[in-house]
């Protein structure tokens, strides 16, 4: 998942492996193994940051949403912005039933909505510390 996407980024900016290692000053062979899948993504913010950086994804950019959070899935885990709010939390049992194919209370379905809602404003201050 991870690795496909960054591979994917770097290929569509027509940039090859050693060329993006070296501007980057990344290894190489590691780098591979990454986007091979072999190596898992990193967790931490900085490395995420600065890979995203090197792929030239602008900040807060859906693109940029989605190597964090396909960086957390693939390590099991939720994207740090949505561990932070705690409304989201509350509601993540009745979104998980309903990937299950189980039907939500409709409370449960109200306060989807109502998370849903002000989706619209950038998630960028909690992830990136705006």
């Amino acid at each position: 998942m991870f690795g496909e996407y960054v591979r994917g980024i770097r290929l569509q900016k027509r940039i090859g492996l050693r060329e993006f290692c070296l501007k980057s000053g990344r290894d190489a062979s590691n780098w591979s193994k990454l986007e091979r899948g072999v190596l898992p993504p990193p967790q931490d913010q900085d490395s995420l940051e600065a890979i995203a950086g090197d792929l030239g994804l602008k900040r807060g950019s859906p693109e940029w949403y989605k190597l964090f959070d396909l960086a957390a899935a693939e390590r099991g885990r939720l994207p740090a912005d949505i561990m932070e709010d705690e409304k989201l939390l509350e509601s993540l049992p009745a979104f998980f039933r309903t990937l299950r194919g189980q039907k939500p209370t409709g409370e449960e379905l109200a306060k989807v909505v109502e998370l849903i809602r002000p989706a619209a404003a950038p998630r960028e201050k909690n992830l990136c510390g705006g």
